[in-house]
């Protein structure tokens, strides 16, 4: 079939254009008044979203979310490929066993492509070469406590036994980097805990631990000559870190999350858990300093660390109990692209279709496939109205759980349709295809 519409996100330019998709890729870029099987008029055809950063939960904690709930989800928000994270499953994605569970309970159930990360945790490193040889497409590790039990942090000694494989191997070490000591110390410096507080909250992860994170991670790039990609940057302090350490000349590459993007510490009302994640959403100038540090390419990418969990684990009320995790999957193009429209319209969806679609196909090892409309490439796009608006009604969301900070919030950018190698997996407000995606 052969799609159209004058605005069309391609590699170098946005211009009108007319594509011929055949046997799910795309075999032709054509001029605007070739001929055509559907016109999009003046929507946006940019190309099919990556979110290398997704919790999908299953098995073990499938009430949490699932492969049909989060891939649902996710072709609502225009993502056609998540790669999942290794952790909150049970069993964790730490041996080609726990792998192939997971696999499992993948197959047939998946709208959008899903790959996987696996994970490093102590005393599995002799698990990493044969993950790798099973098709994991890197390894996620936590520097502080995961949260979860079957998926303990790191060390330094537990890296420099993994780092030297991964280097090898040449797949990238994804790291929650925030340091377990200053934490530590910040959680004793604070005697009168109001759980209710979130500027308490806040005051227990400071930047200090990501920076200290990150300079350990730094240090052990150049030693080892290793990838290593910081996950879910928050402060400005930690974007200077990074900077740094790429004019250095350190493989490093990092991301930030549609919530530190959007929000604020300062406009999150006392009590209100479903704003907490870990790190924490900072103050205003945090957001600001990611704006523009994305802006300059000292952070590569946009993935959403989408962390779904029962709404009674968030705890209504109690900082310190809830759980840290922010579900917004479905609504990443529309968080991003709602302050970016200011930068203009062709800049602003040339700098989204590199942050959310090339960049993170380029981390996880798909970038001669996905995240981009070129001829040879997959023919997933996301078919979307950028000055379109609506009300966030949380109840419509996808996602299993429907509780999310951007309910009642009002964004920019109505994705319309999503399609998978070239068919329409998501049509308006349906799954259109169901089961087509693929395990890579």
């Amino acid at each position: 079939m052969v799609v159209r519409s004058t605005r069309v996100v391609l590699p170098e330019r946005v211009a009108p254009a007319s594509l011929d998709i055949s046997n799910g890729t795309i075999a032709h870029i054509g001029e605007y008044d070739e001929r055509v099987d559907h016109d999009f008029g003046h929507l946006v055809v940019s190309p099919g979203l990556v979110d290398t950063h997704v919790h999908v939960n299953e098995p073990g904690r499938t009430e949490w979310e699932g492969f049909d709930s989060a891939t649902r989800a996710a072709a609502a928000g225009g993502v056609t490929t998540l790669v999942d994270m290794p952790l909150n499953s049970v069993p964790a994605t730490t041996t080609v066993e726990a792998l192939e569970v997971k696999r499992a309970a993948a197959r047939a159930a998946c709208h959008v492509d899903v790959a996987f990360w696996g994970g490093v945790v102590p005393g599995n490193a002799g698990e990493l070469d044969a993950l790798v040889d099973a098709g994991v497409r890197g390894f996620k590790c936590f520097l502080v406590p995961s949260g979860v039990d079957e998926f303990p942090h790191v060390g330094e000694s537990d890296l420099r036994e993994a780092m030297p494989i991964l280097a090898r191997r040449g797949v990238p070490l994804l790291v929650h980097a925030e340091s377990p000591d200053v934490i530590a110390d910040c959680g004793l410096r604070i005697a009168d805990v109001s759980r209710i507080d979130y500027a308490t909250y806040l005051a227990t992860r400071p930047p200090e631990a990501e920076v200290e994170a990150i300079r350990l991670m730094i240090g052990l790039a150049r030693e080892f000559g290793a990838r290593v990609h910081i996950v879910h940057v928050a402060s400005a302090e930690a974007a200077d870190e990074i900077a740094r350490a790429k004019a250095d000349g350190v493989a490093i590459t990092a991301e930030t999350c549609p919530h530190y993007l959007t929000f604020a510490a300062g406009e999150i009302p006392d009590g209100a858990t479903e704003f907490k994640c870990a790190p924490p959403i900072r103050e205003a100038r945090h957001r600001d300093a990611l704006w523009e540090a994305l802006e300059r390419g000292v952070l590569d990418l946009v993935a959403t660390d989408h962390s779904p969990a029962p709404p009674s684990m968030k705890c209504p009320g109690d900082f310190i109990r809830a759980w840290g995790g922010i579900a917004s999957l479905e609504l990443s193009l529309a968080a991003v692209w709602t302050r970016l429209r200011a930068s203009g319209a062709s800049a602003g969806f040339a700098r989204m279709a590199r942050w959310m679609a090339d960049s993170p196909a380029g981390l996880a090892g798909l970038s001669d496939r996905k995240g981009r409309i070129a001829v040879g490439y997959d023919a997933d796009l996301v078919i979307w109205d950028p000055d379109a608006e609506r009300t966030i009604d949380a109840a419509r969301l996808q996602q299993r759980h429907k509780l999310t900070p951007y309910a009642g919030r009002q964004l920019r950018g109505v994705v319309r349709a999503t399609y998978l190698r070239g068919q329409c997996v998501w049509d308006g407000d349906r799954v259109a295809s169901a089961g087509s995606g693929q395990l890579w």
